[in-house]
């Protein structure tokens, strides 16, 4: 399956959510304290063209099948945090989730961060070797106020 990635646009906001909904209950992600109950979930492209965000869409057949994307960690300064990063399973495998992460990663750089944060659970065993394969070191505890207070893994990457 061949895919293109491209910034947000307003009319990707109805597909990403359901996405987003879809899969974070296949991990057990769907209770309080997880990603899937944030406001910006039903409108992602106005919550990322906010200054100091970036978030990119997976296409294939025309049609969304994922994304991903940087916004500043509240409560950290020069940090930002990889957020709302998920797939679609027929794009799994496929090389999307690490062309996804080089894109938000060149775009935390150019935006001036000097490390990236991310939040997972146990469970996400293959979201966690491809963090750890672009450079993310576990790290013992959150950091920031993500309210996200049910994921029990954390990363973090010097940019």
């Amino acid at each position: 399956m061949s895919f293109a990635i491209r910034p947000i646009e307003p009319r990707d906001d109805a597909a990403i959510a359901a996405i987003i909904r879809a899969v974070m209950p296949e991990f057990g992600a769907d209770g309080p304290g997880f990603a899937i109950h944030d406001a910006e979930v039903d409108g992602m492209h106005a919550a990322y063209a906010r200054p100091g965000c970036a978030y990119f869409i997976v296409e294939s057949d025309g049609m969304v099948r994922g994304g991903g994307g940087v916004a500043p960690l509240d409560g950290e300064t020069g940090v930002c945090e990889l957020r709302k990063m998920y797939f679609l399973p027929d794009l799994r495998g496929r090389g999307a989730g690490g062309a996804v992460m080089r894109h938000c990663l060149d775009a935390a750089r150019k935006l001036g961060y000097r490390r990236c944060y991310l939040e997972t659970l146990t469970g996400m065993d293959a979201a966690q070797r491809l963090y750890e394969r672009h450079g993310f070191a576990r790290i013992p505890a959150a950091l920031g106020n993500t309210g996200h207070f049910s994921c029990n893994r954390f990363y973090l990457l010097d940019l």
